[in-house]
């Protein structure tokens, strides 16, 4: 048997042990509809010990570091030469999928399980890694457990507050088994060199879905601006009120929505990809009704591209949106925090093998830029050599529909694994 259908006989092997990993994670925080494992909750702690006894299992030493994340190492022949890291998330959005990040984890204990079947050992470690808290959702703040392996979370981070809970990042830490003040402390946790971070996730689009082809190479991920918290300060009024005394807040708000939607239209037109999301739009329920003019609105924005000059330009104008509304309206906006991710740039050598190893296994695969954010531009941010292979996914991810095959994920595993043996195992 060649070295190319011995790797594909051996991922195959491990369709059971994926499987069966879905099957036991799927038991972590199942709700109806879909899926609830919040960043630092017990359910994200049961789901990293599923695919820690997995690791167990496979005879990989397990290691957790000050952020509670999870690292299941195959060791290398040289264990001083930097690691290769291959890892995902396993929390999830309120009612989300069981295959957003797990995936990833899983494709990695995969691609080692195939190593070890093969009888291969790496000259450098692989480890695979369980993330914390990559949904920003809960504490709306980027790569927290990426981050914080990098000893690069930003300023004040700890102390946010879950959205649900009301406790700090910190309180959530320290209940889940991580050292906060370790984090506090600093430094890095790691303080040695990363040769490479890979990442399998489900598509977020169903761009392979309607190509009919199961992986994609991801060519970058965008960066992001987000303001999770902005207030408009109108007037109450009587619905009576005539247009030219009112200080309507709602309207306020629809002007600096639909001023953004128009730069994204314009810029989309001329091929620029960027996206624009108004997460949260809504007047006060408390004060709100149907013969009252809204004195108050709230918003949250995520405005992401994949260059760094693109976001600037985006920002800008949503800056200048809010100048022109808030003045021409009478209003007052209250911008809140601002957070920031810079973009992820694709490691060209490894997107190339990746490439290579598809064809020699023969399975189709496309260019794909990511919509969404990753942890893996944590580590690209960090100057870490990263790639990410994209699955087939019908319905979109973060909600209960889904739809990843186990045999796409293997065909990503099939890559990965091809890839890890030129990379690391050839004799």
């Amino acid at each position: 048997m060649d070295s190319v259908a011995a790797i594909e006989a051996a991922v195959r092997a491990q369709h059971g042990r994926v499987e069966a990993l879905f099957t036991e994670l799927a038991r972590c925080g199942r709700t109806d509809p879909g899926f609830t494992r919040p960043s630092y909750s017990p359910e994200e702690t049961e789901a990293h010990a599923v695919v820690a006894r997995c690791a167990a299992d496979l005879g990989l030493a397990i290691g957790r570091d000050a952020a509670a994340n999870t690292a299941m190492t195959l060791p290398g022949r040289d264990r001083t030469l930097p690691p290769i890291l291959i890892g995902s998330h396993l929390d999830t959005v309120a009612q989300g999928g069981n295959f957003d990040g797990a995936a990833g984890v899983v494709a990695g204990l995969a691609a080692v399980a195939a190593i070890r079947q093969l009888g291969l050992e790496p000259e450098r470690d692989i480890t695979v890694m369980g993330i914390r808290a990559e949904e920003s959702v809960w504490f709306q703040v980027s790569y927290i457990g990426s981050r914080a392996a990098l000893g690069a979370l930003p300023d004040g981070a700890l102390d946010a507050a879950r959205i649900d809970s009301g406790l700090s990042l910190a309180a959530h830490i320290a209940r889940e088994g991580g050292d906060p003040d370790a984090l506090r402390r600093g430094p890095a946790a790691r303080d040695a060199a990363i040769h490479a971070f890979l990442e399998v996730h489900i598509e977020q689009a169903p761009s392979l879905e309607e190509a009919g082809i199961p992986v994609g190479l991801c060519t970058g991920i965008p960066g992001n601006v987000r303001y999770p918290d902005v207030r408009i300060a109108g007037r109450y009024d009587h619905v009576g009120t005539p247009r030219c005394f009112r200080r309507d807040a709602a309207m306020a708000g629809a002007e600096i929505a639909l001023a953004l939607d128009r730069v994204w239209a314009a810029r989309e037109a001329a091929g620029c990809p960027m996206a624009v999301t108004f997460g949260r739009f809504h007047t006060d329920a408390a004060a709100h009704g149907l013969t009252t003019v809204p004195g108050e609105f709230r918003f949250s924005l995520d405005m992401r591209a994949y260059a760094a000059e693109v976001l600037a330009e985006l920002e800008a104008a949503f800056l200048a949106a809010v100048a022109e509304v808030s003045a021409r309206r009478g209003v007052t906006v209250t911008l809140g925090s601002r957070a920031e991710a810079g973009a992820g740039a694709v490691s060209p050598r490894i997107r190339d093998g990746l490439a290579a190893a598809a064809d020699a296994l023969g399975i189709a695969t496309r260019p794909l830029g990511s919509p969404a954010s990753h942890d893996a531009a944590a580590f690209a941010k960090a100057g870490v050599p990263m790639a990410m292979l994209f699955v087939r996914n019908a319905n979109g991810s973060h909600n209960p529909r889904e739809a990843m095959a186990i045999d796409d994920l293997l065909d990503a595993v099939a890559i990965l694994t091809a890839w890890l043996v030129a990379e690391t195992c050839a004799a």
